[in-house]
């Protein structure tokens, strides 16, 4: 993964004088280069590593903490520690929230007994993380996984969807490609459209090209949207009656980046100014003492790197955690062949 250079340039008005390494960090540092094929001219490479220091420090302090007992998660060095966190934002985000009325509404009902444990992958929903690299796609991660989980629910076969086709071919419908956009206008312009390709099909490039869509090669439809009212209670209710919700959360703590394992939950972290798009895909609770910490299962489109092999555990009803109950919605999928498949 190369950073572009307008990132190089960014990063280099951040740190003009890259501070004198920690030569304790050289074997790390070499081998961190070496195992995500990093290159740099001379001088990126001493504010890159400057970078990654920092980070680095960030990390090892809080992982001290959490054997401290003062956090709920730990943190780890991943493919993004030369990155700032500012950087990171501007290039994999890519949840544009703005203020649009265009689905169906969902408000919880209490009409159903909902457990207390969910985990969709376990019911064939939910297909492989995957990627979105450096491109601002999010929202087209966050709305296949959606919608390749309702197409499992009619028909009983898992296919892989194309974000790429959703990059390339929605902007009409509002989304800007690898500059951001919404999991609804998506789902619109899959009900426009009248289908959307397979990711075998379509394979994602990482970038905006022209569209290509072909009819005969459609895995999806969808018939309409529906937007979950900004409630937790609503949120789980939706979670647990139809399947795997697109959400839109916020990235902003630094701790988020480089998240490894346990529930997150972090002070800073905003429960309006969402700007990353994920999906959840179950939730559930952990008996710590005398205390449940509860928890939304989410899938995140960053690589099997990140986090629980792609996934995270954050914090569940404490007061809109990050944002997650703020812009949640899935689609409504016409039914192709075979029955039903739902909660039992």
């Amino acid at each position: 993964m190369h950073l572009p250079l307008f990132l190089a340039v960014l990063c280099s008005g951040m740190i003009s004088a890259a501070p004198t390494p920690d030569h304790s960090l050289d074997t790390r540092w070499r081998q961190w280069l070496a195992a995500h094929k990093r290159r740099y001219g001379v001088r990126e490479e001493e504010w890159r590593r400057a970078v990654w220091e920092k980070n680095m420090q960030m990390i090892e302090k809080h992982n001290r903490e959490y054997s401290q007992g003062k956090h709920g998660f730990t943190m780890a060095m991943n493919a993004y520690g030369d990155m700032t966190n500012e950087e990171f934002r501007l290039m994999m985000n890519g949840f544009e929230n703005q203020n649009h009325k265009r689905g169906e509404e969902f408000h919880n009902s209490l009409l159903f007994k909902i457990p207390a444990f969910l985990d969709w992958r376990e019911r064939g929903y939910v297909t492989p993380v995957k990627n979105q690299e450096l491109c601002g796609s999010s929202w087209a991660f966050s709305a296949t996984g959606a919608l390749e989980g309702q197409m499992f629910r009619k028909t009983g076969r898992l296919v892989s969807l194309s974000e790429q086709n959703l990059v390339d071919c929605s902007w009409p419908q509002g989304n800007q490609g690898c500059s951001g956009g919404l999991m609804d206008y998506a789902f619109q312009y899959v009900k426009d459209n009248r289908g959307l390709d397979s990711e075998e099909s379509y394979p994602y490039e990482q970038r905006k090209g022209s569209c290509k869509y072909n009819p005969r090669f459609s895995a999806a439809n969808v018939t309409g949207f529906v937007d979950v009212s900004k409630d937790e209670k609503a949120l789980m209710e939706a979670v647990a009656t139809v399947g795997p919700v697109s959400v839109g959360i916020a990235t902003t703590p630094e701790s988020f980046l480089f998240y490894e394992g346990g529930i997150y939950y972090d002070p800073k972290c905003s429960s309006e100014n969402v700007n990353h798009a994920v999906l959840v895909v179950g939730y559930g609770f952990e008996e710590v003492g005398s205390k449940n910490n509860k928890y939304w299962l989410i899938k995140n489109s960053w690589g099997k790197d990140w986090g629980m092999g792609g996934y995270m555990k954050m914090a569940k009803d404490q007061n809109n955690h990050c944002g997650i109950a703020t812009a949640a919605s899935y689609p409504l999928c016409e039914s192709m062949d075979g029955a039903e498949e739902g909660l039992d």
